[in-house]
Order: structure tokens, then sequence, then C-alpha cells
């Protein structure tokens, strides 16, 4: 290989932590409870790991899964499996086995890390792995449940085979993948999201750069990080030199104290997380010393829950993305104008889905024909991106990558609106706009109608089947504690609220069925009501 040339580096989230080993050697890099790692003693481990992965054989562009929350591990790996020559396959915790099995085999991993917590979803499934030829078991003394041990192999243990000399060769193209990210496979199986070592370092750069972070943050982990590796941030903190704080699990009374006692700079969450954290009792003890930045995506957040979120002076960064961006690519980038308005002015603004990141660079909104819609506000047409951060395609699916890509962008399937500003806004999934007497609903209108009402904790609004007007809305709703509605009351609430055909028919009280990282489960509530009715195809 000829040497590198002076005016160029290839790209890599690596750099980062070469960097900053060096320069912040005594910092805390990363913390878990009573435990914390300084940037050398981090670096130290990954490249334990590293030499470790190559020492058990690891060859370059060979996949290397883990399965386990967010604890240090997960952050090792993020640095240390491409150290190796490894591509990363994070692997959401909260899939059934066989999910599990289909992304392992498909993906071909050779090697999978578990939680000893999460061992019972490996277990049923060991005899049907196809590639993989060694489990290693991941002991954390802070899990409530025990576990079985996989193998008689131990992360501590494995750290321990790390052979005498790293040997690294340097890395041949920034355009090699990184990481495999699967999707959540809700409407199919599974896709592995490919990331490279160069959208993975612009992205990185690009969230701490729209999030004001720098080696002062100090950022709490209840993105999980299997997700698009956490937004990119498990890269993105150690880019400038912060320090990460580990949590196993979420539970609003942990966080809460977390945001004080660890003097919290950022965290992000879908609007679920935020929903729980301000209804949770204990954010009445939430006394901020500091300034505390919030990101939230996952789902359009209503006005209210910003509104909410920044009475408790806590400052909401909304940002707009998918699996195949990288986390997000878009962000209602703030105007200094917009200060002087009144609080909830502000909300309905921060609830738009914004411009596309600085890095980011092109995001349009466009009909059929893939012609730019009006910038009225209210003609809808999809959202379609190209750029630094839109995935390499999907592993093994030409087709699908190929569907993906058409005309040049990649096709979302978000729905949205332009606004004069050239700010957009989200105004459903295209499978989940109602056609009801060849009329299109939004169902995030509706469910932000309904956010409205003082006893509503969390909303969800599908199509139901009707006879006459093909399809109309239900309503599932969810009540804050303690609270007591009629679904008489909540059709009332609306009717002020929309107008009379955007009104749900039928409102339903339960529990919404959500994914690990927040996201409403709308296809579960469609299927029990479409049952036995022939569905409309958008």
């Amino acid at each position: 290989m000829s040497p590198p040339e002076v005016y160029y580096n290839h790209l890599t989230p690596q750099s980062f932590l070469d960097r900053n080993a060096a320069v912040f050697r005594n910092k805390p890099a990363v913390i878990y409870r009573e435990k914390q790692w300084s940037y050398q003693e981090f670096a130290q481990r990954v490249k334990q790991l590293a030499s470790a992965l190559q020492g058990w054989g690891l060859k370059k562009g060979d996949r290397v899964a883990f399965l386990c929350p967010n604890i240090p591990q997960m952050i090792e790996a993020h640095f240390g499996v491409p150290l190796a020559g490894g591509i990363l396959v994070a692997i959401n915790i909260r899939l059934a086995p066989k999910d599990i099995r289909y992304i392992l085999n498909d993906s071909g991993a050779r090697l999978l890390f578990v939680d000893k917590e999460l061992s019972n979803l490996v277990a049923p499934i060991r005899d049907k792995l196809e590639t993989v030829e060694a489990i290693v078991n991941i002991i954390d003394e802070e899990a409530k449940v025990t576990g079985e041990n996989l193998s008689d192999l131990d992360y501590e243990g494995f750290l321990a085979t790390e052979a005498s000399e790293l040997l690294i060769s340097p890395l041949e193209d920034e355009n090699d993948l990184i990481s495999i990210n699967y999707t959540s496979g809700t409407s199919g199986k599974p896709k592995g999201v490919m990331y490279t070592h160069r959208g993975a370092y612009l992205n990185a750069l690009g969230e701490a750069l729209e999030l004001g972070m720098d080696s002062r943050t100090v950022y709490l982990w209840t993105l999980p990080m299997f997700h698009c590796n956490g937004w990119c941030f498990t890269w993105g903190v150690i880019a400038v030199g912060g320090t990460h704080v580990c949590l196993r699990k979420f539970y609003p009374e942990t966080v809460i104290s977390l945001l004080m006692s660890e003097v919290i700079t950022h965290f992000c969450g879908s609007p679920t997380i935020l929903i729980m954290l301000v209804n949770d009792k204990a954010i009445k003890t939430l006394k901020l010393s500091h300034k505390l930045r919030v990101a939230t995506a996952g789902a359009p957040p209503s006005p209210t829950i910003i509104q909410s979120m920044e009475e408790l002076g806590i400052e909401i960064t909304h940002v707009y993305g998918l699996t195949e961006t990288y986390g997000p690519h878009s962000v209602c980038e703030w105007q200094a104008p917009w200060d002087d308005l009144p609080m909830d002015e502000r909300a309905k603004l921060k609830a738009r889905q914004g411009v596309p990141y600085i890095h980011a660079a092109e995001m349009r909104v466009v009909d059929e024909n893939m012609n730019d819609i009006a910038a009225d506000g209210m003609t809808m047409g999809e959202v379609v991106m190209r750029g630094n951060n839109v995935m390499k395609g999907y592993f093994n699916d030409v087709e699908g990558t190929k569907n993906a890509f058409r005309g040049g962008w990649f096709h979302s399937g978000d729905l949205a609106v332009v606004y004069p500003d050239g700010y957009i806004e989200l105004r459903d999934r295209a499978k989940d706009i109602i056609i009801s007497s060849g009329v299109n609903i939004s169902t995030i209108e509706v469910e932000r109608a309904i956010y409205k009402h003082p006893a509503v904790l969390e909303v969800a609004v599908i199509a139901i089947p009707d006879e006459k007007r093909g399809e109309v809305a239900k309503a599932f709703v969810t009540l804050k504690p303690e609270m007591v509605v009629s679904e008489k009351e909540v059709m009332s609430f609306c009717h002020q609220h929309l107008a009379g055909f955007k009104c749900p028919r039928e409102v339903e009280f339960c529990e919404l069925p959500k994914t690990a990282t927040g996201k409403v489960q709308k296809f579960l509530l469609r299927e029990k009501e479409w049952m036995g009715f022939e569905k409309r195809i958008h």
C-alpha cells in the first residue's frame, strides 16, 4: 500500500479515540454506577478487545454481533470491533429469539457477545445459528437476572487473550462498512442497513455540532445503543472528549436522579421517553443547576410534550431521520427571532422536522413524479434524502436497495408538507395516512389534538374500516395515572379542536404496543381492526 497523502486521511470514528486518549488522558470517558474509566483506560480496553478478536481469528470484514444493553462493553464494541477490521452488528435486545436468529444468520456473524441476563433469547436458537462459531458471555454485576452461561468464555476472559501486538492494517477505504443495523421489520423481514466509516464519522460530528456538545458534555444513555448505533452518539461523545454515563435500564426516577447527581448535559429519546419523564412523580424533585439539552425523534413529538419539557428548563432539539440515515438527518434549526414568541407558539414551531443537518446536505418533499411539492404548508408529498448520512444500502438485498434508491434519492416513506420558510413537517407514514371518502386525514394531526387533553398520557390513531367512507379514524388512548375520562368526552374534545370528518369514530383505552426505541407499533393495532377486511394499499 502506498503511504497516505499529506492532504488526506480516511474518515473513521477511530480517529476520535486516538486523539482524545492523548488529549484527555485522565478524564472520565465512561461512567457506570460506581465505576469509571479514564480515556486512557478506555482506549486500552478497546485495544485489548481488538487484539483479542484478531487473536481469535477475526478477518477483515467479518461480522461481530453484540446483544447487550447500554453498558460499557457496548461502547467498547463500537471502537474495538472496527479497530480489529470487523463490522459491528448491534442487536435489538427486545426482539424475539426467531428474529435474533434471522439477524445473526443473515449478517453471517462469526462471533456473538451476549449479556448473560439475555441468554434466554439465544439459548433456544443456538442449534439454528448457521455462521456463529463462538459465543462470549458478558457478565454485568448490575444485572438483576442471573441468566445462564452460553459458553465457558466470558468477556473479561476474552480480553485477557489479547495478542502481544495488535496487528492492525490501516483502513483502506473510508467507505468500508463499520456496522450493520437491522430495522424493526414491522412490514416484513428486518433489513440490514449498512453504515460506513465515513458516514459514521460525519454523522457523529453532525450530532455533536447540532446539539452543542464539547469536552464538558456529560451524556446519559437513555437511547438504546443498538438503535442506529445510538444515533452515532456512541462515537460522537468520544469525538468531543465528552463523558458517557451508561444506564442499563430506563427508569424515570433513576434518570431524574442522574440528571442532577451526574450533572447531565445531554441525552436523547423518543417522545415516549419524554412523556414518561414529565409524568413521573419524581419529576417534582428535578432542580437543574446547569443547562440540559435533549434531542428527541423516533415519532413526531406533539407541541404539548415539547412545551412540558421546556417548562422544566430543558431545551428540546427536535431531529428527524431513519435507520437508513444513520439516525437523524434533519433538525428543526432554531431561529433567534422565535425566542420572543409565546411558549406555545415556540413549541408548535419546534414540532416541525425542519431542515437537513449541515453535513447531510439534501432533503426534499416530492410528488409521485419526483417533482418538488408546493411550499404552502398544505400539499403533502414524500420525504426523500441523499447525501453523506444515507446508508450504503441494504446488506444482501440488491433489489431492496435499488427500490429504496429509485430516482437517485432515498425514499423514506414519510409524508410531509413544506412551509414557505423551507421547513418540513411530517403528516404521516405513507402506510398510516387515513383516506376517508377520498379525503386524506393525517393521524399525526388527530393525535396532536388529543394530546392537548389534560388526562391523556399517550395516543395512537389509525384507520379502521367503514362501509360508507372506506375508512375512518380510531384513537387508542392511554390515560395518566388515576385519571378517568369517557370515550364520549374524548370524542367531544376532538370536535372542539378538529374538523368533524377528522374526528375519531371510536376511542379505545389501552396500553400502546411499542418497539424497544419507544415507537408505537401501529401495525399491531391495525391488524386487530382490519382482520377479515381487505386492507387498502397506498
